[in-house]
């Protein structure tokens, strides 16, 4: 952990790196929130990492998209990642329930043309599933926004886990 003081004092490499995986594999982030500093709280730090990604290219924002992992998937994936998705549940499935995610993985892909997104802290398999089943039908703007959400809602989990403020 770090405080909120000591990544306000930091250099831009350590900034980065203490951040960088805040978003997931898009240190980009990170790097374009450093001069921003200081930040007088961690939802302002938030806000303004949200910001940048809202601000970005929609070639840029699908990119952070796609750099998410399916969930429930069995391959190897980023450190926060894992973490969350073993607190869901999600590495105890059933040969069953992973075939009813990964079929609807699948169909959200090729319906949206990136992983389903979804905040899992504090939620078990069974929501992850309900929320899986009832976005499929969202229109793509509606689910663009919904995935954006869901990623401040992760950005926000991640930060308060790691600065004390």
């Amino acid at each position: 952990m770090i405080s909120l003081e000591q990544l306000n004092e930091s250099s831009r490499e350590l900034f980065v790196e203490r951040l960088g995986a805040i978003f997931e594999h898009s240190p980009w982030v990170a790097a374009s929130a450093y001069g921003a500093k200081p930040f007088a709280s961690i939802d302002e730090l938030q806000t303004a990492m949200m910001h940048i990604v809202r601000e970005s290219s929609r070639e840029t924002i699908i990119d952070l998209f796609r750099a998410h992992p399916d969930l429930g998937t069995r391959l190897a994936v980023a450190e926060n990642s894992a973490k969350e998705q073993q607190a869901a549940g999600l590495n105890e499935l059933s040969p069953s329930e992973y075939e009813h995610i990964y079929g609807l993985n699948q169909t959200y892909i090729k319906t949206f043309g990136y992983p389903f997104i979804l905040a899992v802290k504090g939620k078990n398999k069974e929501q992850i599933i309900e929320a899986m089943e009832g976005r499929i039908w969202h229109s793509s703007s509606e689910e663009r926004e919904q995935a954006l959400l869901e990623i401040g809602k992760i950005a926000g989990f991640r930060l308060r886990d790691l600065i004390i403020e």
